[in-house]
């Protein structure tokens, strides 16, 4: 089955189209994207494709309903819209995306793919935060997670580079990109995460803070004199990578600039590895231990220099990497160091991949 794969961000709408073997046969990213099936590059883009017998939409939030890749149909629609508050960026944009497409290909299923899917195994210790029921309950407050497409395509390709049944498999997944998250999945599915409620918990990225002390934000708010609004767009827009070194958050230039000497982006850089380490042993004691080891995501797959830092104190665990090869890696690569207890692979983000199984397994179609 070709699946025509469709990821609406913020401003642009990302389109590729698979065959039945995965193998990549059209691509078009379309930026600035109005959001409208009128848009000639997404008309041209689909005009010009052939044998598309189904479409595949990442959808960021499914909430505690949509656990699973689900057939788009007016229901299904008003539950993503449903969820817009807690993925305001992202739900509308989905659900335009669907739209447009379906105005274009009227004939066409179509099966939405959640990046919170994949962690909806986690187990209630994981996922439930210390709150009063009472709020737990009327809000659905939990730890939901993001990015479990690649998550689950990290983790599965994990298995087939290495030959080995996912069954038993400790992986800690690591998608380092403007935005990251790490995952601990135990017989292919997840365990653990480090984002929750919003992608905001967890590690430091490019332009969010990462976990804060939530006394803080109330301190900042009560005592600093700062309104809500503008505590929340510094959380999002103005902190981790960027806040701390004053550029773009952009993890080439911090390099740059702690290797040259600028001691912003060199204690930059040592937050974001100290707390990529500490979240990497938290993942593997919530497994009991780490088989596994990936970096997946723009930063985890071209910076070896991050790889080296965040992989040297994690002797402790098993985990040793080979210098030569960290340098060299480019895709789908093994950087183990001989002999060590655990594998650390380099895997190429794929999200569309996971994505278009899922679709062929939502229409009894997996090839």
């Amino acid at each position: 089955m070709q699946v025509l794969v469709v990821n609406a961000g913020s401003a642009s709408l990302k389109l590729r189209l698979l065959g039945a073997g995965d193998e990549l046969l059209a691509t078009g990213d379309i930026e600035p994207w109005a959001g409208s099936a009128e848009d000639p590059a997404l008309r041209t883009f689909v005009d010009g494709l052939e044998g598309v017998e189904a479409v595949g939409h990442r959808v960021v939030h499914g909430g505690s309903e949509l656990c699973h890749p689900t057939l788009v149909d007016g229901d299904v629609e008003a539950r993503i819209e449903s969820l817009t508050p807690l993925a305001p960026l992202h739900q509308p944009r989905a659900l335009a995306a669907m739209r447009a497409v379906r105005a274009l290909l009227p004939t066409t299923p179509a099966v939405a793919c959640f990046d919170t899917a994949f962690h909806s195994t986690l187990p209630a210790a994981a996922a439930t935060y210390a709150l009063p029921r009472e709020w737990t309950e009327r809000w659905s407050l939990r730890r939901y997670g993001f990015h479990g497409l690649s998550h689950a395509y990290a983790v599965n390709r994990a298995s087939e580079m290495l030959d080995i049944s996912p069954i038993g498999l400790r992986v800690v997944s690591c998608h380092l990109g403007s935005g990251a998250s790490l995952c601990a999945a135990r017989d292919g599915r997840s365990a653990d995460t480090t984002m929750g409620f919003t992608p905001l918990e967890g590690l430091v990225m490019a332009t969010r803070s990462g976990s804060v002390d939530p006394g803080l934000v109330l301190w900042l708010i009560e005592q600093g004199g700062l309104s809500a609004a503008t505590v929340s767009r510094a959380l999002e827009h103005e902190s981790g990578l960027a806040g701390m070194s004053g550029t773009s958050g952009d993890m080439r230039e911090i390099v740059a600039g702690a290797n040259g000497g600028d001691e912003a982006a060199g204690l930059a850089f040592a937050v974001y590895i100290y707390r990529l380490r500490r979240e990497i042993s938290a993942m593997a004691a919530a497994m009991d231990g780490l088989d596994v080891l990936v970096f997946t995501g723009g930063v985890g797959e071209h910076h070896p220099a991050v790889r080296a830092a965040a992989t040297e104190g994690l002797g402790f665990l098993g985990v040793a990497i080979d210098e030569g090869r960290n340098r060299s890696a480019e895709t789908d690569a093994d950087v183990s160091a001989a002999g060590a207890m655990v594998r650390t692979l380099v895997v190429t983000a794929r999200e569309d991949i996971q994505m278009a199984r899922e679709v062929r397994d939502v229409l009894g179609a997996r090839s």
